[in-house]
């Protein structure tokens, strides 16, 4: 049974969305798929710029959990936290690995690769982004992703 992922407390104040996902490739799309439906709820259409652009960031912070940030026997947990006063979604990830941290600033660029540009889209997408440590292990990876006034 996978031990449960703590994610930051937000005191309640802004509404907010918190799930927990199997860390492996099918886990990062549900997550996805639930971030998009929990935008929907919130009054941004899957087809919205603020939907699909939570639904990246989301995706990319997801699959960098599953490849970098998967413990055995835990799982990764999902936070979103809407604050329509400064026009923003943020987006957490954690994970049970301590020890493996993104780099501070993105890559500059990986032309020949077929993959390192996750936290470049992050960076692009993001208002701000970051990590902050879980205790008793782990991390939380986060980003501040703007987003249009909701049409509700």
């Amino acid at each position: 049974m996978a031990e449960p992922v703590a994610l930051a407390d937000t005191g309640g104040e802004l509404p907010a969305f918190t799930a927990q996902f199997a860390s492996c490739p099918r886990g990062a799309q549900l997550a996805r798929r639930a971030a998009v439906r929990h935008m929907e709820e919130w009054g941004h259409p899957p087809t919205s710029d603020a939907s699909c652009t939570v639904a990246l960031v989301v995706s990319e912070l997801a699959a960098n959990a599953v490849r970098h940030g998967r413990v055995p026997g835990h799982d990764f947990g999902l936070r979103l936290t809407r604050d329509e006063t400064a026009g923003l979604v943020r987006v957490e990830v954690a994970d049970a690995a301590s020890a493996k941290r993104p780099p501070e600033a993105p890559p500059s660029s990986y032309p020949e690769g077929e993959s390192g540009r996750g936290l470049l889209l992050v960076d692009v997408l993001a208002a701000r982004w970051g990590t902050t440590p879980r205790e008793p292990l782990g991390k939380t990876v986060w980003a501040e992703v703007p987003i249009e006034a909701s049409a509700s």
